[in-house]
């Protein structure tokens, strides 16, 4: 190999490693996105960049909303962001959170938008929320009356974010569940049904004084009923019920009554055919008695003849008496 030829793979060696130098330090330093920095007003130094290349944190995504907050004139702190990010935040929510409180005049700093955001909650939706108030509707909730009528009824609430309180602060169930148990209890407040019928303000009215939006997330501007109807006549299912149940133990009672008779009779059935029985018996005894009476000269021939005249003349006096109760049942 001559010298020209070691020259010319000594050039081409060293060109191969200077590339390989350049796409390492491209890969580890965005030159790209210093660039993009610089010339929007963010001066982040290069080994600020390195370092989150080393922490696998991606410039892109703190770079990029830092960018977006300077434009806004928002003075934050790259490490908060990283360090947000690194919590498991999203940078671009709480940037855009920030400048929507910004330009509403909502006093929002980054350190609660951060809090916010790593609660579970949506920071941006909350600043839309504060300035452009949403409407909640309850489900249908009925609530019965004194005068045991159902009445029926849907409520509109209007309410807007509470930022100071959505740390901690209860969601939007609960608003509905305080909202229906107004509307429960102001109908089972009232005598009549049509009195909550004639005055559906009178629901939102009661509502609104309880301040049902303590501890929530929310500050409740306003209570509507969309719709207000009569359910069901419960009093008058309450009394039905009652009445059969009455019935029913009524019933119950008088099966009771009939059982006992019957067994009372089934007792005085079996006492009767014992005394027939005993009187079977005895009869079966008197032709005896009387063949010892006659034996023994206690009796006469013409006392059993005459005996036999009493016995035929008492069954014709008693078939008699059962042919004249039949002629009058006919």
């Amino acid at each position: 190999m001559d010298s020209n030829s070691t020259a010319l793979f000594g050039v081409l060696f060293t060109s191969f490693i200077l590339i390989i130098l350049i796409a390492l330090f491209l890969r580890f330093v965005p030159i790209g996105l210093w660039i993009t920095a610089h010339f929007s007003g963010v001066n982040v130094p290069v080994g600020t960049l390195i370092g989150m290349r080393l922490r696998r944190v991606s410039p892109h995504k703190i770079i990029q909303p830092l960018i977006k907050a300077t434009k806004a004139g928002l003075n934050l702190d790259i490490d908060e962001l990283e360090a947000h990010f690194l919590a498991g935040g999203d940078i671009n929510t709480v940037i855009d959170a920030l400048i929507a409180a910004q330009r509403a005049n909502i006093d929002l700093e980054f350190e609660q938008a951060a809090a916010i955001d790593l609660a579970g909650r949506n920071v941006f939706e909350a600043v839309q929320v504060s300035v452009n108030p949403k409407v909640i509707q309850t489900p249908l909730i009925a609530g019965v009356a004194m005068d045991g009528i159902e009445v029926q009824a849907i409520a509109k609430v209007t309410v807007r974010a509470n930022i100071g309180r959505l740390v901690g602060g209860a969601g939007e169930e609960t608003i509905i569940a305080r909202v229906g148990e107004g509307i429960v209890t102001t109908v089972g407040s009232s005598e009549l049904h049509k009195t909550v019928l004639e005055n559906p303000d009178l629901i939102s009215q009661t509502i609104l004084n309880k301040g049902l939006d303590s501890g929530t997330a929310f500050e409740i501007l306003s209570i509507d009923i969309a719709d207000v109807d009569v359910g069901r006549n419960i009093g008058a299912k309450l009394q039905a019920e009652q009445a059969e149940a009455d019935k029913k133990i009524a019933q119950a009672k008088a099966e009771e009554r009939r059982s006992l008779a019957i067994a009372q009779e089934q007792e005085m059935r079996a006492e009767v055919e014992k005394m027939r029985a005993k009187v079977v018996e005895a009869q079966s005894q008197v032709p005896l008695a009387m063949a010892e009476a006659l034996r023994n000269g206690k009796m006469g021939v013409m006392d059993y003849y005459q005996l036999k005249n009493i016995e035929a003349d008492t069954n014709m006096r008693q078939s008699l008496g059962d042919e004249d109760k039949k002629d009058r049942d006919a």
